[in-house]
């Protein structure tokens, strides 16, 4: 039978233990969901090496390939946030504000392109072509984009609906006119007999952007969740910059898929930029004078509602969330 003393060091220790605890022990895990891409690589590292669990918080790395699948799941709270290019996400918003970019994390920097034939050498040269692009995708967005430059619009070609990979792939096997994908697609159409790179987006900095997404709602009751994930980032990002191979090692193992390969991961890197703590601020900017990210966010909303795909009006400041980068 405990003693009247014993009874009240032990109540004592409880207190101190829960004076002590940080609030994000209780918190249940953040559920992260991504595709299959390189620009996701530091999720992992801030994963192997404790940068979450530092941070105070738990996150459960979910692989979705498909954004028709993704957004429709944190809409009904099965997953907390997403890891996805602006563009895509303005596609699901049922109103302006539900979805926050809590942090940027990678910039595609000649990672996204077009092969093509080599008699196609222009975007006008597209015109009456089969060209293969995921539609309602990334890819879309940006073949949008060249297009209008070019006084092109997606009717005046012959589309091929296919995600960017298997886009590739057919164009390697002889089997389209021209591809939207990515690398290693890219290199790979580059090398064939018959093709050559048309455009990248190296000539678009910025255009093509990933971020952290989370509701507008999840964002205000786990604060302090949001806060450990884009701390968690950016340490990720500068370790990254410090140990490039057993970063690249760690990357390829988590990302896995096609990225499984640490040397096919190292040359897909190539094509993309991470943002660390920075680079954030610098492309946020803040709210009464708001930084790159903000023309990003509006080239997205023009094109989409040029073609009629947004359900709502929106503006970058309904999405934006400046807060964690600045903190």
């Amino acid at each position: 039978m405990k003693t009247r003393s014993s009874v009240l060091a032990l109540a004592v220790g409880i207190a101190v233990a829960t004076t002590v605890m940080p609030s994000l022990s209780q918190a249940e895990t953040v559920k992260l969901a991504h595709s299959t891409w390189v620009g996701y690589g530091p999720l992992y590292i801030a994963q192997e090496k404790g940068f979450f669990k530092k941070h105070g918080v738990d996150v459960e790395l979910v692989i979705m390939e498909e954004p028709k699948d993704r957004f429709p799941a944190m809409l009904a709270g099965k997953i907390d946030m997403i890891a996805s290019t602006v563009d895509t996400a303005i596609l699901y918003l049922r109103k302006p504000d539900e979805f926050q970019y809590v942090v940027a994390i990678d910039d595609s920097n000649g990672g996204d392109g077009i092969v093509a034939k080599k008699d196609i050498r222009s975007l006008a040269d597209l015109k009456g072509k089969t060209v293969a692009f995921s539609e309602g995708s990334v890819s879309e967005f940006y073949l949008n984009v060249l297009l209008a430059k070019a006084g092109l619009k997606a009717s005046d070609l012959t589309p091929v609906n296919m995600a960017a990979p298997e886009a590739g792939a057919a164009f390697v096997a002889n089997k389209v006119d021209a591809a939207v994908t990515w690398e290693p697609w890219l290199s790979r159409g580059k090398k064939t007999e018959f093709g050559h790179l048309l455009v990248d987006s190296s000539t678009s900095p910025g255009l093509i952007t990933d971020v952290v997404i989370a509701t507008k709602d999840y964002v205000a009751k786990h604060g302090a969740e949001t806060k450990a994930v884009v701390a968690a980032w950016n340490e990720a990002v500068a370790f990254q910059r410090a140990h490039a191979d057993e970063a690249n090692a760690i990357m390829a193992k988590g990302v896995g898929g096609w990225l499984k390969d640490p040397k096919v991961f190292a040359e897909t890197l190539i094509g993309i930029k991470f943002y660390g703590a920075e680079d954030n601020k610098a492309f946020y900017g803040t709210a009464s004078k708001p930084g790159p990210l903000t023309a990003t966010v509006q080239a997205a909303i023009d094109v989409w509602s040029s073609h009629g795909k947004l359900r709502v009006k929106v503006s970058p400041s309904d999405l934006i969330n400046y807060t964690f980068v600045n903190e």
